[in-house]
């Protein structure tokens, strides 16, 4: 049996209400994602559900296509996502595993690929 375990977040940004500052989509924090270090990308919900695992070569302009793109799979559910965490994983492999095992194992609401439990 092959053991996986979650990786830790690097980062976590959390939506501000009426923002003061440049935003995108009310993360004020935005700027504190890598630009270009690859890894995994998690949304939640303001309850702490599990929305949408991603991965990316390019962490920030991958994120900021999810709200911005009409093609993502969250175009519809995008005002739900409150919590970004993002763990830096440079391996392209090990990127794959984690986002499939990620989606999987916490049921990841939105995600359509790679999923065995519906």
């Amino acid at each position: 049996m092959i053991n996986i375990t979650i990786p830790t977040p690097d980062v976590t940004i959390t939506k501000q209400n009426n923002p003061e500052l440049s935003n995108i989509s009310g993360f004020t924090d935005f700027h504190l994602i890598p630009r270009d270090k690859g890894g995994i990308f998690m949304f939640y919900n303001a309850n702490g559900e599990l929305l949408f695992v991603g991965k990316a070569r390019k962490l920030r302009p991958r994120i900021k296509k999810h709200f911005e793109d009409n093609v993502s799979p969250m175009k519809m559910h995008r005002d739900e996502v409150t919590k970004i965490r993002v763990c830096v994983i440079e391996d392209p492999v090990h990127r794959e595993i984690y986002e499939t095992y990620i989606v999987n194992e916490l049921k990841a609401k939105y995600n359509i690929d790679k999923v065995f439990f519906r």
